[in-house]
C-alpha cells in the first residue's frame, strides 16, 4: 500500500486473460472448433493481454494470429522442446521484447504416456509498454501432477518453481508491473506454489480481488466440465493462476476476477478441459516513489522478520524435497549402470562363444545362428538403453544438486538476515531450522527424511 503522502496520477485498467487450451492435435476433443471458440471469445471480450498455454501446434497459433489480427495485432509463440512449449501471448499493446527460459528438469523422456519432457516446459516473458508503464508479462506451464498420493514428479516441479521465481526476480528489476499467469499444476498451498509466491512477492488475483464470479473456490478444473471425468473433488481444483505485483513506481490492484464455468452457451462442449481466467487490474502510477524501506523485506519491520522466517521454512522444506528426488535419481542411475554392466558381460560372453569355431579351426557353432544374432542384438540394445538412461539420470542428478546447493546458500543468507531481528531468537536456533507450524508433510517425505537428509 502507498504511504499517506503518496499521490496517484490517472489510473489505467488492464484486462488479462489466461487459458490452458488443451490443444493436442488429433488427440484433444474438438480441437479446431475450440480454437475457433477461443478466438471468438477474445475478439468479443476485447482483453488487453491474452496468455495461453498448451498451444502445441504452430499452425493453431497461426490460425489464432489471423483471427486476432485486428483486435490483438501483436503476438508471440515461445518455441521450445520437441513439440514446442505451448506458450503464446497476444496483446493490444506492442511487444517490445521477449525471452524464453526452459526449465532444467521436466520429467522423463521414456514416460511417453505423459509427454511433458517432449513439450520442453518453460516460462516465456514479454515486455510491454502500457502508456508510460513498463509491464513484464510471464506465461508458464509447469510439469503435470499425475498422482496426488505418489507424485514422482514433485521434485521436478519444486525445482521448476524455484527457477521460475529466480527468473522473475532477476528479469523484472526495471519493470513497473509484473504479471504471471499459467497452469502451475499445483494447489494453492502446495510447496512449489508457496515457494513461488513468497520468494517472488507475488499476489494471487483470486485472493486479492473483492469481486469474483466463477467456479466454486476458484476451481479451474471442475467436475461439471465434460472433459474432466477424474476430478478428485466435486468442487474441482484450482491449479491455474494469475499472480501480480507492482513496484515503487506503480501500485497494482485486482478489481475483479472471473472464470468460465464449463458450459459454453450455444455449444455442446467447453473452451478447454481447464477453465479460463480473467483478471481486471488497475494500475496507479505513484508520482512520489516509495522508499526501498516500504517493501515487504525491509529491515527493521516485524512483518519482514515474519516473512524471512516463513521463507526459511519454505526453502528448507523445498531443499528436503529436492534431496528426496536426488536420492531417487542416484538410485536409478546406479540401477542403469548395474544393468549396463550385465549387458556388457553377456555381450563379451557371446563374443567369446563366437570365437570358439575360429580357435578350433572350423568347429561347428554350438548355437543356432538366428538365436545367436538375436541374443547379440538384445545385448546391444541393453547397452545402448542403459547408457542413455545413465547419461539422463546423471544430468538429472547434476540439476538437482545445483538446485539443492542454491537453496542451501539461500537458507544461510535468510538465516543471517533473520538474526538481525530481535524477534528472530525465539523462532529458531541458528543452524537448526524447524518445519513451518501447521505444515503437513507427506508420509513418503517423512519416510525418506532420515535416510536422505544430511547436516545442513
Amino acid at each position: 500500500m502507498s504511504t499517506p503522502d503518496t499521490v496517484h496520477s490517472t489510473s489505467v485498467r488492464l484486462r488479462v486473460f489466461s487459458l490452458n487450451c488443451w490443444g493436442i492435435r488429433y488427440l484433444s476433443k474438438h480441437c479446431a472448433q475450440r480454437y475457433a471458440m477461443i478466438g471468438d471469445l477474445v475478439v468479443k471480450e476485447q482483453y488487453d493481454v491474452v496468455l495461453l498455454q498448451e498451444v502445441w501446434s504452430e499452425k493453431d497459433f497461426d490460425s489464432l494470429t489471423k483471427k486476432l489480427a485486428c483486435s490483438h495485432p501483436y503476438g508471440h509463440y515461445f518455441k521450445s522442446g520437441v513439440i514446442g512449449s505451448g506458450l503464446a501471448i497476444f496483446s493490444k499493446y506492442r511487444i517490445q521484447d521477449t525471452f524464453r527460459y526452459r526449465y532444467s528438469l521436466n520429467g522423463y523422456p521414456y514416460m511417453l504416456n505423459h509427454g511433458d519432457w517432449f513439450g520442453g516446459k518453460a516460462v516465456g516473458m514479454a515486455v510491454l509498454n502500457i502508456g508510460n508503464t513498463t509491464a513484464h508479462f510471464y506465461v508458464t506451464h509447469l510439469h503435470a501432477e499425475y498422482s496426488r498420493e505418489k507424485d514422482s514428479y514433485l521434485p521436478h516441479r519444486v525445482v521448476q518453481a524455484w527457477e521460475l521465481q529466480h527468473f522473475i526476480r532477476y528479469t523484472s528489476a526495471e519493470a513497473d508491473v509484473v504479471i504471471l499467469a499459467g497452469d502451475f499444476n499445483m494447489h494453492p498451498m502446495d510447496l512449489g506454489n508457496r515457494l513461488l509466491r513468497t520468494y517472488a512477492d507475488l499476489r494471487d488475483a483470486y485472493v486479492e480481488t473483492p469481486k469474483f464470479d466463477g467456479c466454486e473456490d476458484g476451481g479451474t478444473m471442475i467436475a461439471d466440465n465434460p472433459n474432466n471425468d477424474m476430478i478428485p473433488s466435486e468442487k474441482g481444483i484450482r491449479i491455474d493462476y494469475i499472480l501480480f505485483k507492482g513496484s515503487a513506481r506503480v501500485e497494482l490492484h485486482c478489481e475483479s476476477m472471473s472464470t468460465t464455468k464449463g458450459h459454453v452457451p450455444d455449444h455442446t462442449f467447453p473452451y478447454s478441459d481447464h477453465e479460463a481466467l480473467t483478471a481486471e487490474l488497475r494500475l496507479d502510477r505513484v508520482t512520489q516513489d516509495r522508499s526501498p524501506g516500504d517493501g515487504p523485506l525491509a529491515r527493521g519491520s516485524d512483518r519482514t522478520a515474519g516473512k524471512l522466517a516463513e521463507l526459511v521454512d519454505i526453502v528448507t522444506e523445498a531443499r528436503t524435497e529436492v534431496k528426496v528426488g536426488l536420492h531417487c535419481a542416484q538410485g536409478m542411475c546406479y540401477t542403469a549402470a548395474r544393468t549396463g554392466v550385465m549387458g556388457l558381460v553377456l555381450l563379451l560372453l557371446e563374443l567369446a562363444i563366437a570365437a570358439v569355431p575360429w580357435l578350433a579351426l572350423g568347429a561347428q557353432q554350438p548355437f543356432p545362428s538366428v538365436s545367436f544374432y538375436l541374443l547379440g542384438a538384445l545385448c546391444f540394445a541393453i547397452l545402448l538403453t542403459t547408457f542413455l538412461l545413465y547419461v539422463f539420470y546423471t544430468m538429472e542428478i547434476k540439476c538437482l544438486q545445483e538446485a539443492e546447493d542454491q537453496m542451501r546458500l539461500a537458507v544461510g543468507c535468510l538465516q543471517e538476515r533473520l538474526r538481525g531481528f530481535p524477534l528472530a531468537s525465539h523462532r529458531r536456533a541458528p543452524g537448526a531450522p524447524e518445519s513451518r507450524p501447521g505444515a503437513v508433510e507427506p508420509e513418503e517425505l517423512r519416510g525418506m527424511r532420515k535416510g536422505v537428509l544430511t547436516e545442513a
